[in-house]
């Protein structure tokens, strides 16, 4: 029986072309001319200023935080379903993670929780859009003007996706991509800073290389760091840049191919796309509803029985037992029951680029013969 990953890198020959003239070059290290290529192709296709690539999209976070002054005494508001290392990125610039809880239908941060969260100590918002559905940007946008907040999207998991045909990353102060090896595009290890600030960018560059003064080599201003992609990543990531309006394209056949069957299963909440937004459907993800009488865990191995592979939805942040002292907030009243309920019932199925049709029609008939099972 073959197994079915939940996501594997499309590498074609013009990435295999792109990184061989990288490795000829002789240029392998964080100096050579597909970084520039890189960054200008990623800044124009997010329609910013400029885009600075990183070593990876936690420390391009923190990287960003840091540069904007963010530090102790501070406070942050993060939605309390993401992946980890957004509020990682908070804690190691020394601010603290205000907990925010999500909306029931795009899994994104809570606009109104949001609100109810912030205090005089709040400084930045981190919208991340989760699963490649952006966040209520427009809300966020209404909240930051009000109480004077900076915005930096996590659009880790989101390249291409919009609202009102304006690309995530050019939405706030700063964007912060990755380019894991299971993201829509990749350069195994990798990621990239968006902003049209240019004073900002200019920091951004110090700081990730060294904070070396460019007029008096090993002449050192600040405390900085060593963020820097190599050449070689960059070749990849350009060529793999230059084919993303394919990668979601095919994500959105993904989606289809699975709604066709899982549709019809009125007990299963599936992905949405909201009016005025475009959701790139990173992962396909689903959540259990109620009516079924099937655990998750139960689900679970079932799938993995048939080699189907799956991933539960992130724990929330609050559950993780070193992150347990911070606020939470919901849209009512305190916690984040929202954010609870998917971090319970919700998971994610094979979603990479290389899944043809017939396996995503297998993989979705063989849920539905689970669930009738129960």
């Amino acid at each position: 029986m073959s197994f079915i990953p939940i996501a594997s890198p499309v590498i074609g020959e013009k990435e295999i072309a792109y990184v061989t003239d990288a490795v000829r070059s002789g240029w392998v290290s964080s100096i050579g001319p597909y970084i520039g290529k890189f960054e200008g192709a990623f800044a124009e296709y997010v329609d910013v200023a400029h885009a600075i690539s990183v070593s990876n999209g936690t420390v391009g976070l923190f990287l960003a935080l840091h540069t904007l002054g963010i530090g102790p005494g501070d406070e942050v508001l993060v939605p309390d379903l993401t992946f980890v290392a957004t509020v990682h990125a908070v804690l190691q610039v020394g601010a603290t993670p205000v907990f925010v809880d999500v909306q029931p239908d795009t899994w994104c941060i809570d606009p109104v929780a949001a609100e109810r969260a912030i205090t005089p100590r709040t400084r930045a918002i981190i919208p991340v859009h989760l699963y490649g559905h952006p966040a209520d940007m427009k809300a966020i946008a209404d909240l930051a003007q009000k109480y004077g907040l900076l915005i930096i999207e996590d659009a880790a998991e989101a390249h291409g996706a919009d609202v009102d045909g304006k690309k995530v990353g050019s939405l706030g102060k700063v964007g912060v991509f990755s380019f894991y090896g299971n993201k829509i595009m990749t350069t195994g290890e990798g990621g990239m800073i968006t902003t049209s600030d240019g004073e900002l960018a200019e920091h951004i560059r110090y700081l990730k290389d060294h904070g070396m003064s460019p007029a008096r080599r090993y002449y050192h201003t600040e405390l900085s760091f060593n963020f820097r992609l190599t050449n070689l990543q960059a070749a990849l990531g350009l060529a793999q840049l230059e084919q993303i309006e394919e990668f979601i394209r095919k994500k959105k056949d993904i989606y289809c191919w699975y709604t066709d069957t899982l549709g019809q299963i009125l007990s299963l909440q599936l992905p949405i796309t909201r009016p005025g937004m475009r959701n790139v459907f990173w992962l396909f993800s689903i959540v259990l509803g109620e009516g079924l009488k099937i655990s998750r865990a139960d689900f679970g191995a079932a799938l993995l029985s048939h080699g189907i592979d799956w991933r539960p939805f992130f724990v929330p942040m609050h559950r993780l037992p070193h992150l347990s002292q911070y606020r939470t907030v919901g849209k009512d009243a305190d916690g984040c029951p929202v954010s609870e309920w998917l971090g319970e019932r919700g998971l994610n199925l094979p979603s990479g680029c290389a899944l043809d049709e017939p396996t995503v029609r297998k993989i979705a008939d063989t849920i539905g013969q689970i669930l009738s099972a129960g």
